[in-house]
């Protein structure tokens, strides 16, 4: 007879191995969750960033080696590539340049495929600029994950005769359609208002007016 012990132990192993072979479908659906957000936070920051003069950018091509390089944009909003010489890169982001190279290697190699990444960001087009009523007006270099908080703290806060709440960021996109967004930026400053700490993105403009009292 198997003891009421036994009994227990027996219970308690089928319950943790049960508990086990449960939780690994969570646990890898979890991660996979997790993944699939970064990926697509990455790609939504690829579709924003818009390359520059004086950028640095790999051009992988998956499975030809002896085609991925390291080059700068050139002054004239060109690189060049092994087989692909003077592709304007200046104002496309990096996944539409990688479009392009693919479609001009396309005639020497079949289906190739290419990723382009961003080393060293540089250009005007990665750029923050503030002007206004702020203590040091300036160009910041963009940063992933920046704020507009984090751009009035680095040019010194804002002055006294600033209308912060009257403050906007101008922004263009691809088609160079320009856009205004409000940012009450005392409300964000002086109350804590966090609702008001909108994120800026590469070649934003943050303007903050004169009071008009």
């Amino acid at each position: 007879m198997i003891s009421n012990m036994s009994l227990k132990v027996m219970f308690s192993l089928t319950t943790a191995i049960g508990i086990c072979f449960c939780s690994v479908p969570v646990t890898l659906a979890a991660a996979k969750g997790d993944t699939d957000k970064i990926e697509t936070a990455a790609r939504s920051m690829l579709t924003d960033y818009l390359i520059g003069p004086g950028d640095v950018i790999q051009v992988f091509v998956w499975r030809n080696p002896e085609l991925t390089v390291t080059v700068p944009v050139r002054p004239d909003g060109k690189v060049s590539t092994p087989l692909v010489e003077d592709m304007v890169a200046v104002g496309k982001t990096p996944t539409l340049l990688a479009r392009d190279i693919e479609s001009r290697l396309a005639e020497y190699i079949k289906t190739p495929q290419v990723s382009i990444i961003v080393n060293t960001a540089v250009s005007t087009f990665s750029q923050i600029k503030v002007i206004g009523q702020v203590k040091s007006p300036q160009s910041l270099p963009f940063r992933e994950g920046m704020t507009v908080l984090d751009v009035v703290l680095a040019v010194g806060g804002l002055t006294e005769f600033a209308a912060g709440n009257r403050a906007n960021i101008s922004r263009k996109d691809s088609d160079g359609k320009e856009t205004s967004i409000n940012v009450r930026l005392e409300d964000l400053v002086l109350k804590g208002k966090l609702s008001e700490n909108k994120s800026v993105k590469p070649g934003d403009v943050v303007v903050v007016p004169e009071s008009l009292f």
